[in-house]
């Protein structure tokens, strides 16, 4: 156990550690300023509506502009005579959120909503009040402005399995053409790949700046009998550099893609800063229920109506989506009576299925930089890119090391033991550990207790490492969403319960043997890579390496890779679960969809930004069917 000393040393330099690297980026946001016009980019950013310039009615109102919204927004306004009202609960996304480096200092900013679940005793033992940090995005492009940037689809077999539990039009070949309708495919090699789109608004490529060892990770891969392969396409199992949402190397959001080239549209008003609080519903002369409006807050402004002509959508995300429908009276009789809401529609599965990947963190791997890497070495590490050399490559010659993105330069999709068809685990490869930046943002960003941060990483602060995280793909383990009372202001309890199921557990730590096995091996050798073996508090008493030792790291670092999907189901009306339709109404409301990563009835195996994005493509495409906006009179579209 650390002493109380040691923490107190240890958070009084990770304070002191502050004031380098805040210089560091405010200098960097002045030379961007002065020399990066194509970062700044002001001439393309949108310019929001304030509430007085609204209109009384639009023919879609869409209630979050993050990964879906975006994407929503820009497809429904693209014919003449439709209007669509986008409303945001966040800013513009920041300048500096653009470079990929700078990836870890976005959470627990202003453009993060910084929930957090409930406290458990199964995982997140090593984390401050045994909670895990749930960043989600909270400005224009929502997450996608500070994710990872990583493009993963998911498996075909995902989608296979949506249509076969009876979600038609749902199958594999169903959705591809609306990924391949998104992308801008510039990775070499790709560019007559019939897996993959050109000329699509959202820029997929590799990464400006990889680091040497990744190469070394890559090869093992090989030498484990696995091929580097393009996981995106029908057979996932393999490694592969990381492809990203990038355009020329910088982050690629869906406020950058599909926001601002449309910019001029004048079908489509855009209002930020502005939390909507309730959708309003009324029972029509037939009987049935139809939402016609929504009240918004905004800047002091409170119950601020707008209404719909044809639909509401909520794109608001997996946490925001189910609590939006619960606070309007949709959701579990019981539930909404004991938060003293008036219940409108019984639906029981509203804020249920809530699924995420979760994974082991913390598995650390010193190693020897040999003196051929070049001045940055063969891992990441902060103090190496605290340089003007570093600036100066990034300003004048749109290289280097600001480019890069140490925390998953490359990944894996293996199969454990317990595999059946496809791969269970992913692993992937960052190019740094806790230790590379003094605890100042992977530390905060995970919750990391001052014990532990302090006993496990401070006797090896900023030494070259690399972690190889393993990720559960297909967790059994299923969480729920609830409200914590009736105000919108509220944060909703979120219930992840993580490891819930034990078989979870037991899929985790065989990736993390896969892990330590690649680690190994003869291509990463020339790195001489020794796992870190200070255990972390509560796990000394496990034989280090023992499969014990790998359920408790597990248990303490339990990491969420940010992908909470399901809590607004898709499914048949025969399952007591189901939320919305195949065609992602919501049942027992009309004029209301949800189109975000909620209605996923189980989380695809991979990163569930471009998922969503694809669900937001194929819902603009089902929604003008529905509304027959695909008539002669609709097929002028706004440029």
């Amino acid at each position: 156990m650390a002493s109380a000393g040691l923490r107190v040393l240890s958070a009084a330099r990770i304070a002191l550690s502050y004031g380098p690297s805040y210089t560091f980026v405010l200098l960097l946001r002045v030379l961007v300023l002065l020399n990066r016009p194509d970062i700044e980019d002001r001439q393309n950013r949108i310019v929001a509506k304030t509430p007085g310039k609204l209109q009384y009615s639009y023919d879609f109102i869409v209630v979050g502009a993050g990964s879906a919204g975006a994407v929503l927004a820009n497809r429904l306004s693209e014919l003449h005579g439709v209007t669509v009202l986008l409303i945001e609960a966040g800013g513009p996304e920041p300048v500096l959120s653009d470079l990929p480096v700078l990836y870890s200092a976005l959470q627990t900013t202003t453009i993060d909503w910084q929930y957090e679940t409930e406290p458990s005793t199964r995982s997140n033992l090593g984390m401050k009040g045994n909670r895990s940090k749930w960043p989600r995005g909270k400005c224009l492009g929502g997450s996608s402005v500070l994710n990872a940037m990583l493009y993963i689809r998911g498996n075909p077999l995902d989608y296979e399995e949506w249509a076969a539990a009876g979600n038609h039009g749902w199958s594999y070949n169903d959705v591809l053409p609306y990924f391949k309708k998104s992308e801008n495919m510039r990775v070499a090699g790709y560019e007559r790949d019939p897996f993959h789109g050109r000329g699509g608004y959202l820029g997929v490529e590799e990464l400006r700046y990889y680091s040497p060892i990744t190469d070394a990770f890559l090869e093992a891969g090989l030498e484990l009998g696995y091929p580097i392969r393009d996981v995106n396409g029908y057979n996932q199992t393999g490694f592969t550099k990381s492809h990203c949402t990038l355009r020329e190397g910088l982050r690629c959001s869906t406020a950058k893609a599909f926001l601002r080239p449309i910019r001029h549209r004048k079908n489509l008003h855009v209002i930020l800063y502005s939390d909507v609080q309730k959708i309003h519903i009324r029972r029509t002369r037939q009987g049935f229920l139809k939402a016609v409006g929504v009240s918004f807050s905004r800047l002091g402004l409170k119950d601020i109506k707008v209404f719909a002509k044809k639909e509401v959508i909520l794109s608001a995300g997996s946490i925001n989506s189910p609590q939006l429908l619960m606070l309007s009276g949709i959701g579990d009789r019981q539930h909404l009576a004991e938060k003293e809401i008036p219940v409108l529609h019984h639906l029981p599965g509203v804020g249920k299925n809530l699924q995420d990947h979760v994974a082991m963190g913390g598995a650390t791997y010193l190693i020897d930089s040999p003196g051929d890497d070049g001045p940055m070495g063969s891992a990441f590490v902060l103090p190496r890119l605290l340089t003007i050399n570093s600036l100066r490559t990034f300003i004048k010659n749109h290289t280097g090391p600001l480019y890069a993105l140490p925390t998953t330069e490359a990944m894996a999709f293996v199969k454990t033991r317990y595999a059946e068809d496809t791969p269970d685990i992913q692993l992937f490869f960052a190019t740094s550990g806790d230790n590379s930046d003094g605890g100042i943002f992977g530390r905060r960003n995970n919750g990391l207790s001052d014990e532990y941060y302090a006993t496990v990483f401070e006797p090896i602060l900023y030494k070259d490492s690399f972690t190889i995280l393993p990720l559960l793909l297909r967790p059994r383990s299923k969480g729920y969403i609830l409200l914590k009372d009736s105000d919108p202001k509220s944060r909703p309890l979120i219930h992840a319960n993580y490891f819930q199921d034990e078989h979870d557990l037991d899929v985790l730590v065989e990736g993390a043997k896969l892990g330590y096995t690649l680690a190994q091996s003869a291509a990463m050798s020339r790195y001489n890579p020794k796992l870190h073996n200070i255990s972390c508090p509560g796990c000394e008493h496990y034989p280090f390496l023992s499969d014990g030792y790998w359920r408790c790291q597990a248990r303490h670092y339990t990491m969420t890779i940010y992908h909470p999907v399901g809590t607004c189901k898709m499914a048949p009306p025969s399952d007591p679960l189901a939320v919305v339709d195949n065609r992602l109404r919501v049942y027992g409301v009309a004029g209301l969809r949800v189109v975000d990563a909620s209605i996923m009835p189980t989380i695809p195996r991979g990163n569930t930004n471009a998922p969503t994005i694809m669900v937001a493509e194929k819902a603009a495409d089902m929604i003008k069917e529905d509304w027959g906006l695909f008539r002669t009179h609709y097929l002028h579209y706004w440029p």
